[in-house]
């Protein structure tokens, strides 16, 4: 009998120990910038891959694919290149270079859609936000900095997983004036 009377409180005990050591998720601190970087990639969940094709090439940052048998839009995570469609603005310098780079690399291509659990799922246009890599290995939105066709971009200063490679492929690109960074082309 007393046995039956100290089930329960072991397992009350059992389960404030493994609360204490793995808290629930929603109790979860928000990474910042620092924390991204000093956690073993193993205790991070998963990205998830999923394959497409390129219907349509909108801009250097934004693309319509068909995927799981139906149409979406993909924005492309830690990249901004310049506008082409925006009409509250002109189109802006270089906009339709990355525009004409984006649609060579990617225009009836199978690809690659990764999301990113550090990033929500869609923007707020319902757009998807992915990495967006060719069957090869290429990833587009580093290639896109690297380039020069766009610069990185952390969305509301949320930190991403490729973030410090995008960082470090636009200084190359600066460095190395390519793309909209090359003299001349777009005064700063």
């Amino acid at each position: 009998m007393r046995i039956n009377r100290l089930i329960p409180l072991l397992f009350l005990l059992v389960l404030l120990f493994f609360n204490a050591k793995y808290p629930l998720e929603k109790e979860m601190v928000k990474l910042t910038r620092s924390s991204v970087s000093s956690i073993t990639p193993h205790l991070l969940p998963t990205p998830t891959e999923e394959k497409a094709i390129v219907t349509r090439v909108i801009d250097g940052d934004t693309i319509d694919v068909f995927i799981n048998d139906k149409k979406d839009t993909v924005r492309f995570i830690g990249i901004n290149s310049p506008e082409i469609h925006d009409p509250r603005m002109p189109v802006q310098c270089f906009g339709k270079e990355a525009s004409e780079r984006a649609q060579a690399l990617l225009s009836g291509k199978n690809i690659l859609l990764r999301n990113d659990v550090s990033q929500s799922n869609r923007d707020k246009y319902q757009r998807l936000l992915r990495y967006v890599f060719l069957l090869d290995g290429t990833n587009i939105n580093k290639k896109m900095i690297e380039d020069g066709y766009a610069h990185e971009y952390t969305y509301a200063s949320n930190p991403y997983f490729f973030q410090k490679e995008f960082i470090e492929a636009e200084k190359g690109a600066r460095e190395n004036k390519k793309g909209l960074w090359a003299d001349g082309v777009c005064i700063k």
